[in-house]
Order: C-alpha cells, then sequence, then structure tokens
C-alpha cells in the first residue's frame, strides 16, 4: 500500500496578468504589472514651487514665517517635505534626500522612496523624484527696508561723557555675541548709538543684554503710527533709551561721604581702573577697592572730575614703597595686583623749576625712579564738584597719578593684533577718534581682565620687528590670547549635507 502511496505536487504561483512564475502574494501578481495597475505615488505633486528672498537669503515655511537654509541642509529638507506633508497622508515615507543640481538653475530635486499597502494587502515600494522650482518673493522685512520705513523698534544708547572707552568697549561684546546680526541699521551720533530693529522682541533682547553688561538705565516709550478698527490692531513704533553711567576708565570721581562710609569706609576721591557690568574704585591713599553696580549708581551719583584731555605727564624723582598699610575698622576689601607707594613727581613742562609734588600712589608695582607717568593736577585747577567742595582741603591730593606713559608711536609699531568693528553710519564725528580708539587699546593690552571679554584677532598685515631697544616694558597680549580671523568659502553660504546622486 505503501508503495501506492503518491507524492503531491504543487503547482508554481502565476501571475495573474503576464503568467510569470512569482512568490506568493496576496495580489497574485508580479511587480511589474501590480506597478502597471497601481501608482502609489499618485496625488503627490512631482512639481512644487518654493518661495525665496534674495535679498536676505530666506525661505519662505508656509504661512508667515521666513527661515535660512543652505543648500542640501537638513533645515530645507525639512522645509521641502512639510510642502508635501498633506499628499503623503496615506503613504508612508521611508527615505528623502537631495539630487544634485546646479546651485544657480533655481531647482531643487528630493529623490523620494515611498510605501503603501495594496490590493489584498501587498505592499508595494516607490522610488520617485519631486523637483521644486525656486520662486523668487520678497519678504515683508526687506519689503519695509525698500520702503524706507523698515523699522520697528530702535535703542537709543547714551553716555554724557566726552570719551568713548565704553562705547569701544560695548562694540567689542556685541560683535562676541553677534547682538549685531538683528540690527536693521546702526547709527552713530554725538554722545550714543542707536540701532534700529524689526521687532520690539530684538530691541527688548539688545536692553536686556546692555542691562548686564554695562551699568546702566533704560526709558520705553511708543509711538502709534496706524489703527486698523475693524481688526482692532495696533502699529507702533517702540524707542528705548538706555543711559550708561558717565564714568569711564581712568576717571578720578569723587564719591558722597555716604557712598564711600557704605563701600567700607574708602576715601571719597577714587580711580575708576575699569568698566565692566559694574564700576570698579580703588582709592589711592589706601589700595581699597569696591565696585558700584548702576543702581546703587543712580542712587547716590558722582562725576568725573577729570577730562582725559587733562591728563598731564610727570616724571618720577623718587618711590617709596609702603609695606605695612593698616585699614581703620570697617575697612573693605583690598588690592592684590596693586602696589601702595608714596612717590615725588615733577611735571615734564617744568623741569626748569624746582616744583615737585608728593602724592600716594597705587602705581607702585609699576614706577620706578625716571619714569614717565600721566595724572591730574589737583593743586593747579578749579574744579566745580558737590561733594568735593565740601571736603577738607588738607583731604585733597595734589596729584593723582593714573598709569605710566610709554612710547606710543613704538606700541603701534609693534601691535600684531586687531579688533572687528561694527558697520555703522557715522554723524558727526570727532577728530579726537583716532586718539581715544588708541586709549582704548593701550587699555586692552594693560588689563588681562578687560580682554577676556574680548575677541582679539592675529593681524597678517603686521609683521613686528622685535630689538632690543624697542622693549621698553610696555604691556604686550600673548599670542595665545588672539584668534584666527575666520573667513568663510563655502559657495552655499554655510556647512551643508554630503550630496546624493543616483
Amino acid at each position: 500500500e505503501a508503495e501506492n502511496i503518491k507524492p503531491v505536487r504543487y503547482s508554481p504561483h502565476l501571475c495573474c496578468t503576464c503568467g510569470v512564475p512569482i512568490p506568493p502574494n496576496p495580489a497574485n501578481m508580479c511587480v511589474a504589472c501590480l506597478r502597471t495597475q497601481v501608482d502609489i505615488s499618485e496625488g503627490i505633486p512631482k512639481q512644487v514651487t518654493v518661495h525665496f528672498c534674495k535679498q536676505c537669503e530666506r525661505y519662505l515655511q508656509p504661512p508667515a514665517t521666513w527661515v535660512q537654509c543652505a543648500l542640501e541642509s537638513r533645515e530645507l529638507l525639512a522645509l521641502c517635505l512639510k510642502k508635501l506633508k498633506s499628499s503623503m497622508t496615506k503613504v508612508r515615507l521611508i527615505d528623502a534626500g537631495f539630487l544634485w543640481t546646479e546651485p544657480h538653475s533655481k531647482r531643487i530635486k528630493m529623490k523620494l522612496t515611498v510605501q503603501k499597502e495594496v490590493m489584498n494587502g501587498a505592499i508595494l515600494q516607490q522610488v520617485f523624484v519631486v523637483e521644486f522650482v525656486i520662486q523668487s518673493q520678497m519678504c515683508d522685512d526687506c519689503h519695509r527696508v525698500e520702503a524706507k520705513d523698515f523699522w520697528k523698534a530702535v535703542v537709543q544708547v547714551r553716555q554724557k561723557t566726552v570719551h568713548k572707552k565704553t562705547f569701544y568697549y560695548l562694540e567689542q561684546l556685541l560683535l562676541k555675541h553677534k547682538l549685531h546680526m538683528n540690527a536693521l541699521n546702526i547709527k552713530e551720533i554725538h554722545e550714543g548709538i542707536d540701532f534700529y530693529y524689526g521687532s520690539k522682541q530684538h530691541a527688548q533682547k539688545m536692553v536686556d543684554f546692555l542691562q548686564c553688561t554695562v551699568p546702566c538705565r533704560s526709558k520705553t516709550s511708543q509711538r502709534l503710527i496706524s489703527h486698523d478698527i475693524h481688526s482692532n490692531t495696533y502699529n507702533y513704533k517702540s524707542t528705548f533709551s538706555v543711559e550708561i553711567v558717565p564714568v569711564c576708565k581712568d576717571n578720578v570721581v569723587c564719591l558722597s561721604p555716604r557712598l564711600a562710609q557704605s563701600l567700607g569706609n574708602m576715601g571719597q576721591i577714587c580711580v575708576c581702573i575699569r568698566v565692566t557690568s559694574t564700576i570698579h574704585l580703588i582709592d589711592p591713599r589706601t589700595l581699597q577697592i569696591a565696585e558700584v553696580d548702576g543702581n546703587t549708581y543712580w542712587r547716590n551719583p558722582f562725576n568725573s572730575l577729570c577730562s582725559p584731555r587733562q591728563l598731564e605727564e610727570f616724571i618720577v624723582m623718587d618711590v617709596d614703597i609702603i609695606r605695612d598699610q593698616k585699614l581703620g575698622a570697617g575697612a573693605g576689601t583690598r588690592s592684590s595686583k596693586h602696589t601702595l607707594a608714596e612717590v615725588w613727581v615733577q611735571k615734564t613742562s617744568e623741569m626748569d623749576t624746582s616744583q615737585q609734588y608728593h602724592c600716594r600712589t597705587f602705581l607702585g608695582h609699576l614706577l620706578n625712579i625716571g619714569d614717565l607717568v600721566l595724572g591730574y593736577d589737583f593743586a593747579n585747577s578749579n574744579i566745580n564738584d558737590e561733594h568735593l567742595n565740601k571736603m577738607n582741603p588738607h583731604h585733597v591730593p595734589d596729584v593723582v597719578l593714573i598709569k605710566k606713559s610709554y612710547d606710543r608711536s613704538r606700541r603701534v609699531k609693534r601691535r600684531n593684533w586687531k579688533l572687528q568693528e561694527m558697520a555703522r553710519d557715522r554723524e558727526g564725528m570727532d577728530t579726537d577718534d583716532e586718539r581715544q580708539y588708541q586709549d582704548f587699546l593701550e587699555d586692552l593690552e594693560e588689563d588681562e581682565a578687560l580682554r577676556k571679554n574680548v575677541n582679539i584677532y592675529k593681524d597678517a598685515s603686521k609683521i613686528p620687528v622685535e630689538s632690543d631697544t624697542d622693549d621698553d616694558g610696555a604691556p604686550r597680549i600673548s599670542l595665545m590670547e588672539m584668534m584666527e580671523e575666520l573667513s568663510l568659502t563655502d559657495a552655499t553660504g554655510g556647512e551643508g549635507a554630503d550630496m546624493m546622486t543616483e
């Protein structure tokens, strides 16, 4: 009986359309015939328009957002897929990538791989190309620029001083943190700078940054431009007025007795050694240091007693370092970076006389006999200040020394670094600006704490010539603190994804 059992033979599955043997599938059709019957990419547009603004080089992301995207970047891929999102609800996206196109062809080609369940549960996968046509359209921000009615908010930064050291420092902070990028226009005027913005949020961000970096106070006002009574919408132009404290580095100030006592019983005559987010003061008689923030300053204001143009040059005749200085009860912190000394100085303009001046200074670590030093002559000055006039004349020093003097021409010749500058409109520029800018560069060389917040770049156009005769002890910036200047060579304007080819 076992010999009479015959094996069962199964016939192969054939395509119901062309008869080709195929693996079993629910549709009983080969892939070629199935594709002739069903097109899973049906309903997905093969050509789509993408709007691009030439002026700001941004793409429109509907309904009203403009985004910055580099060619063949992840951001541009997401933007293009969002254009197809509504038409791809019935298929499953497996893969998407760019195909290479000429950058100037105004065409973006994308290869898509999709899957869909078709006849009787069979899953079909298909690869096709969608072409995106770039069409030029000016964005609203650029429209306002062209119409000369582009700004919605302005930040007016003012400082009532004759020196611009604080503005030069502020400029470098803005460049480092790239906050100037959002400004539509920057205009430099007398006693300050105006920053124009296309939105109130960018202006508010600028004001918040200023309040964190420099001691200042601000006021806000707005002016109604138009009003739509039907939709109840208002169009305002906002103005932010920011006033920076009128004290710069190397200024001599006279504090009120109340403020001096609250800062640790320090002397009323102080020297400003730095202005960052606070005003850094030092007492030249005791080396006491204190910091005054913006709120404290506006409650107890004080002004600079002398302008930088009143600095006079003295020559050091004798130096006596004070080793043990005892401070009174309730005294504040003393500076460890400075040395207290008593010096006899004589004006270089009075070398033919025997007139000498005696004073205390915080520059004992820098001064030697015969050195040149810059300072203010209080003995022969007529100063009108509310707090100084009430002081005991015996407590007012004859001379307040500010900083050691070096040969400026040698320092400029030896300087092998540079700073970046913001592009801005200039009005009413003073001929003294170049000298003030050189003063700021010298401050960066002398103050290591100040240049920590500044990006310093190597100057490839300058090759410093070193010689023994040029070394006058002037401070320098080391190569370790300098940065290489960045030059972008990418034609797409940014880092893009790898190109895909078929």
